[in-house]
């Protein structure tokens, strides 16, 4: 195995390290972002959100925004400070050694290996049988494979993809906005809901903070565009751009979803549904239920394909930066892209999909991401110290203090149960880590 080398001042790889190709424009970046935080989530969350909350849906869904921009402004500030394939590794490394830097980067790659696998189930779950009935295993591994010859095959081709499916997706939600209209309209609906907070089982206050820790879910996937800000071709003006463009974008349909979808279906029949957009449609009538599947697999896939792009760029970034083994910063010849780190987390995910459930693959997620986010709030403070010469996004220094708080505050609406998980993938890193420390110090000694 090669030894792993240690990032140059600054955060820089060291000389002669391979470049990844700077392909993506300020649009292309804003569909990346977008189609991921688009993605599944809203597909099937809005049922389980419903069932926290109560009719007012839309409360959560605008908490969970005004959330995640803070962390959003955090990353904004990094990401066009150290423009690096690495992210939240990369972030974490400068501000607190390799140890902390590690773990971040563990933490983001598993939850992101975690997240393909689970989509790739879903892919071949319910809205799949709408058309065909397929082995499972067989329909992940066909997905992933394909997923990973996608990506392999270069940014450009997959983040145009991605811009296809998130007009696809779009226009999916915004089909649901207008069906949901149109139960209003007739009369079919009950406006009243949007106000009603809580459930049977819950108060108002305590429902909304759990509902909120679950529309946070829909909203992550923002902070996987920090790992390809080295494809981008002008990071610091455009990550900034796209970054709020696209969380404001997904906003606003969020919200536009919750209040019709709350309105339109009642509240005990969202909460009970696998797919409560799909109740919209039925509820509405005039659309083949069929076609509104087809628009969930196209966004099932759209969000695996971003998250496979961003699990192989920080796998190339946590490599480079000598925290994980230096094949992984493998290139192809032509298409410059990290074959190796495609081929590595594509494996991981398939392994997992294989041999794991979707409730029991998606649990950790976002324990495992508010881990990531607290680190890199803190980071933002840290790195203050340094000031590069080039221009930068600088946030407020309330707002990093806000974020860290916010992800405290929603660990803290947490089960146990997943907290038992998280803590033990958290060991792990820990443990590989110290590892990897020691390993790289007597390298250096």
């Amino acid at each position: 195995m090669t030894t792993p080398f240690a990032p140059t001042p600054g955060g820089s790889p060291e000389a002669g390290a391979p470049a990844l190709k700077k392909a993506l424009t300020t649009p292309l970046l804003y569909f990346f972002i977008l189609g991921d935080v688009l993605g599944a989530g809203l597909y099937v969350l809005v049922g389980q959100v419903a069932a926290e909350s109560g009719g007012a849906v839309w409360v959560p869904l605008v908490l969970a925004l005004l959330l995640s921009l803070l962390t959003a402004a955090s990353y904004a500030e990094l990401a066009t400070k150290y423009p690096k394939a690495g992210g939240a590794s990369h972030y974490a490394t400068l501000a607190y050694g390799p140890l902390t830097g590690f773990l971040a980067g563990f933490c983001m790659l598993a939850a992101g290996i975690v997240s393909v696998a689970a989509l790739a189930r879903g892919f071949a779950g319910d809205y799949l049988t709408t058309f065909v009935s397929l082995p499972v295993v067989l329909v992940a591994a066909i997905f992933l494979c394909a997923l990973a010859l996608l990506n392999a095959r270069g940014i450009r081709e997959s983040t145009g993809a991605n811009v296809a499916a998130t007009l696809v997706e779009v226009s999916g939600l915004l089909l649901v906005v207008g069906l949901g209209v149109r139960v209003l309209v007739r009369g079919d609906g009950d406006a009243g809901r949007l106000v009603n907070l809580g459930t049977a089982g819950t108060g108002a206050a305590a429902g909304v903070l759990s509902a909120t820790v679950l529309a946070y879910y829909s909203f992550v996937g923002f902070e996987t565009s920090v790992n390809v800000a080295e494809e981008t071709r002008d990071p610091r003006r455009s990550y900034p751009l796209a970054l709020f463009g696209a969380l404001g974008t997904a906003g606003a349909v969020y919200a536009l979803v919750g209040i019709v979808a709350s309105a339109a279906v009642p509240t005990e029949t969202l909460a009970r549904s696998s797919g409560p957009l799909l109740e919209v449609v039925k509820e509405a009538g005039g659309v083949p239920p069929k076609l509104f599947s087809a628009i969930a697999l196209v966004a099932v896939a759209n969000g695996a394909l971003l998250t496979g792009i961003m699990s192989s760029r920080l796998a190339y970034g946590m490599a480079r930066d000598g925290l994980l083994p230096r094949f992984l910063t493998a290139l192809l010849p032509r298409r410059r892209t990290p074959w190796a780190a495609i081929a590595a987390t594509t494996s991981l995910s398939l392994l997992l999909a294989l041999t794991g459930d979707v409730a029991t693959l998606a649990s950790t997620l976002v324990l495992l991401l508010l881990v990531v986010f607290f680190i890199v709030n803190t980071a933002v403070l840290v790195q203050r110290r340094d000031r590069p010469a080039a221009p930068h996004f600088h946030a407020y220094t309330a707002v990093p203090v806000l974020g860290a708080l916010s992800c405290v505050a929603l660990a803290t609406q947490i089960d146990s149960e997943v907290w038992i998980r998280g803590l033990i993938v958290i060991a792990i890193g820990v443990a590989l880590g110290a590892v990897t420390a020691l390993r790289r110090r007597k390298a250096s000694s």
